[in-house]
């Protein structure tokens, strides 16, 4: 009876576990459901459909991908409110957001006497260490202040194409500027004369890369004109202006109005310079051009405040005081006049002269007349002193009678003349006449004022330089397509030859390389590539490594003889592109050859479109023993 009474205990107690167990079970899974139905529909209210929810117990896990941060943030406040915050757990993403755009990459160069600075910000490609590094090796300067900073984004379009090209023009530029930007270079610098910012500017036009923009903004200082020279002549063949100086534009402009109603058609070259000894020098020159004018022809010559106004032999007495008395009158203070009105001389009469003549090659001739002797030996040193001791040939005669001032006057002109490229210089007792060309545009101003110093306000002479373009030293320079065809000129009269098998070039090739090499220290910086070709025979890969050598090797024949490579390259393209039939032995021989191409925006990818060739007569092969041997005997 005892154990009938535990077993419907024990049985009872049972069956109350089982009763609450299962409903424990029932509450946990009601409170699983109205947990995530609450939080779903939450969240399906906030418009975050994006969101999954599952219960598991208590716990709520929210999933998905949030579209940012702060819409994920929400989610959470969301779901916290429906059940406690503490229950929420977050296996929520955020979408990627799109990559941040690149900052704008610039640096600002600036170099000047005391060093070079350097601010701004760079890709990480550049390598700021690289890029000092690049500025140090190239300008010489050890003193660089580096402002620079990098961010680790891609090098746009451009960027190192103008950072190369702003390392380059400031090692040529002691005081500079350069603002670099993706694609673009602004260069401002200061140059020591006209001459001089002519040279930088066409120097670095010639080094742009084609998808480069280059502005330029280099100042000049006024050259200093002493002594402040105008020469103006009206004669047989009409009026002109042998030099021409104004201290301002206004000047200039109020100069060449007054030679144009004189008669001058053309527009002369007047240098606007330093040194004007008055600021009433145009209405001086004005007026003395007016007055030559007036007076039918002859010359005026101011040199500083000194006016020297001669007419034409010839010219009426009365005419000539009265245009002599009116300008003397009407002259600005510190201007002071000398007029001279020449008698008519005898055309039987022929007076002593000397004459130097000036060739285009650059010899000199002397002849005519000297006091004596010593006069003789130092116009002769003089000359040689001036243009070569071989370039000179001496036949002048002592003659009795010649003015005193005869020696100086001799000295000065051979002087003049060395400023011309070719002409002569004739001397009587009454003038002194310089003739020719010149690479010069201020020849006939620098003749003049020096004519004017050495001889005197006084001095009559006659200056006729004329400027031609090609024999000018900065613009004479050949363009690169110049260049190209006078390279190709060469190339036609003779090969570049290579040892059989190898990259040496042939002794018979070393004087085309001469050739060539004289061109090109002509030409400066060419963006130029050196290619080598082989022809078919042998593995592809032996011909391109010695493709590769011997474009190497024309090269370094370049360096040898001082030619400035630093803008070219070498590279080989082993048997790519032949120009020729490789199954005949003329057609290979072709084939082996080496170009000379100026890399042009439309050369990058066509190696076949040549410009320069000439071919490389040699074997090329390098494959196995038995085609090497076989290309070998063929050369």
């Amino acid at each position: 009876m005892r154990l009938s009474s535990l077993l419907i205990v024990a049985v009872t107690f049972f069956a109350a576990a089982v009763v609450a167990l299962l409903a424990a079970n029932f509450s946990v899974k009601l409170i699983e459901e109205s947990s995530e139905i609450g939080v779903r529909d939450a969240l399906d209210d906030a418009g975050m459909t994006w969101a999954e929810v599952q219960a598991d117990g208590l716990q709520v896990t929210l999933a998905g991908v949030a579209p940012t941060e702060a819409v994920r943030f929400r989610a959470l406040t969301t779901a916290g409110s429906i059940v406690d915050a503490a229950r929420v757990i977050d296996e929520m993403e955020v979408e990627a957001q799109a990559a941040i755009a690149p900052p704008r990459f610039s640096a600002e160069v600036l170099r000047n006497d005391s060093g070079m600075s350097i601010i701004g910000l760079i890709p990480a490609s550049s390598d700021r260490d690289t890029t000092i590094a690049r500025f140090k090796e190239r300008t010489g300067e050890t003193n660089i202040a580096d402002l620079l900073e990098q961010a680790d984004y891609p090098a746009p379009d451009g960027w190192e194409d103008a950072l190369s090209l702003a390392i380059i023009a400031m090692a040529d530029l002691p005081r500079a500027k350069a603002s670099v930007e993706a694609g673009r270079v602004v260069i401002t610098a200061i140059a020591d004369s006209v001459a001089e910012k002519v040279a930088m500017e066409k120097k670095l036009r010639r080094r742009v890369p084609p998808n480069i923009e280059l502005l330029l903004d280099i100042a000049a200082p006024r050259p200093v004109i002493t002594p402040f020279t105008l020469r103006f002549e009206i004669d047989a063949e009409g009026p002109r202006f042998d030099s021409c100086s104004a201290d301002t534009e206004e000047a200039r402009i109020e100069i060449l109005a007054a030679a144009t109603r004189a008669g001058l058609t053309d527009t002369p070259r007047c240098t606007i310079g330093l040194g004007v000894p008055s600021p009433n020098w145009s209405a001086a020159v004005s007026q003395s051009i007016d007055a030559l004018h007036r007076m039918g022809g002859g010359s005026v010559t101011l040199a500083d405040a000194d006016i020297t106004l001669v007419a034409l032999p010839g010219t009426d007495q009365d005419n000539f005081d009265r245009i002599v008395g009116e300008l003397e009158t009407s002259l600005p203070d510190v201007f002071a006049l000398r007029a001279k009105l020449p008698k008519v001389s005898d055309p039987n009469e022929g007076p002593p002269e000397f004459t130097a003549t000036l060739s285009p090659e650059g010899q000199v001739q002397l002849r005519g007349r000297v006091n004596d002797s010593t006069l003789r030996e130092l116009a002769d040193s003089f000359a040689k002193a001036r243009f070569g001791s071989d370039n000179v040939y001496t036949a002048v005669r002592i003659a009795e009678d010649l003015p005193a001032d005869w020696a100086p006057r001799v000295l000065t002109a051979l002087e003049a003349l060395s400023e011309l490229s070719n002409g002569s210089a004739v001397l009587t007792p009454d003038t002194l006449s310089i003739t020719g060309n010149t690479g010069n545009p201020d020849a006939s101003n620098i003749i003049a004022s020096l004519l004017s110093d050495k001889l005197g306000e006084a001095a009559e002479y006659d200056i006729d330089a004329t400027y031609q373009e090609k024999l000018d030293p900065v613009l004479g320079l050949p363009t690169p397509d110049e260049c190209e065809a006078q390279i190709g000129d060469v190339l036609k009269a003779g090969k570049i030859n290579f040892e059989p098998g190898s990259a040496t070039i042939d002794a018979s090739a070393l004087a085309i390389m001469d050739d060539i090499a004289e061109i090109l220290k002509l030409c400066g910086d060419l963006q130029l590539e050196i290619q080598g070709y082989t022809d078919s025979q042998g593995r592809e890969t032996m011909n391109l490594a010695l493709s590769q050598s011997r474009a190497e090797s024309v090269l370094n024949e370049l360096r040898a003889r001082r030619v400035l490579t630093s803008s070219f390259t070498a590279k080989g393209y082993g048997e790519e592109s032949p120009i020729a039939d490789n199954s005949t032995e003329e057609g290979r021989e072709a084939n082996r050859r080496i170009e000379f191409r100026l890399i042009r925006p439309d050369t990058v990818t066509t190696p076949a479109q040549t410009t320069l060739e000439t071919t490389a007569q040699s074997g090329d092969t390098t494959g196995d023993p038995t085609q090497e041997s076989t290309t070998d005997e063929q050369n």
